[in-house]
């Protein structure tokens, strides 16, 4: 296994009421995550991989079931304590980058520390580091019109990677970018887990998904399989070629 458990959901159930009508986006997920896993969340549209991705982000709280992230039990947590639990421990990667369009790149990736309460001088440290660490030393007074798709969410990463938490969570985190580009990106982030950082990605592209170390595919709110990717050695490999 690959470190200590950092994420446990057992039995996890998200109903929605719409009227009388009771509609189950999640109806029994049970699974860990270990630290240092590489793992893509998969599935057709209303399978629930983005309701389980909101969870997993306490962006959410489940109807029934337990949640535990990093040995604290979030599943009936307020607003204010998941909004602190998200700065701390997580760190999103969005499909639209979600950048500040009028602020430069280093702006953008000291984001989360203001939020941390972190002083402007290690701010702007901490955040400098993170972007050369994406290969982005020479833009970090460029505002995000003035970069890239490519460069924009090596931005987002970035910013994900800032406050040194425990997972990195991508939600279609190459769903903007053209095959090129995505391949760098799914680069950077083999490059991110080889550090020690937890990642999982949401994606419905098989040949991302096939990035990932270990593949969970949901359908109907269930988890129709989780397996061990054999292919990610291949994979890797003609990543370096």
């Amino acid at each position: 296994m690959a470190g200590r458990k950092i994420i446990e959901l057992n039995d996890i159930e998200r109903l929605y009421r719409i009227g009388t009508e009771k509609i189950y986006a999640l109806r029994s997920i049970t699974t860990d995550i270990y630290q240092n896993e590489y793992v893509a969340l998969m599935g057709p549209s209303g399978s629930g991989k983005s309701t389980l991705m909101n969870m997993i982000g306490c962006l959410d709280t489940p109807t029934k079931g337990l949640y535990v992230l990093n040995d604290v039990d979030v599943s009936r947590m307020e607003d204010d304590e998941l909004a602190e639990i998200r700065n701390k421990e997580i760190g999103f990667i969005f499909q639209t980058f979600n950048l500040l369009p009028r602020s430069s790149a280093l702006d953008n990736v000291a984001l989360p520390l203001i939020y941390a309460g972190i002083s402007k001088d290690e701010r702007i440290e901490r955040a400098t580091e993170a972007l050369e660490n994406v290969g982005l030393a020479d833009r970090i007074n460029h505002k995000p019109n003035e970069l890239s798709g490519g460069q924009r969410q090596r931005v987002a990463v970035a910013r994900a990677l800032v406050n040194k938490p425990s997972i990195i969570l991508a939600d279609e985190p190459t769903g903007n970018l053209d095959s090129k580009t995505s391949v760098e990106i799914m680069g950077l982030f083999e490059d991110i887990h080889k550090m020690g950082n937890t990642i999982i990605i949401v994606t419905h592209e098989e040949d991302i998904a096939l990035h990932a170390h270990r593949i969970v595919r949901l359908r109907d709110g269930l988890i129709d399989s989780d397996e061990n990717n054999s292919n990610v050695t291949t994979v890797n490999r003609m990543q370096t070629n």
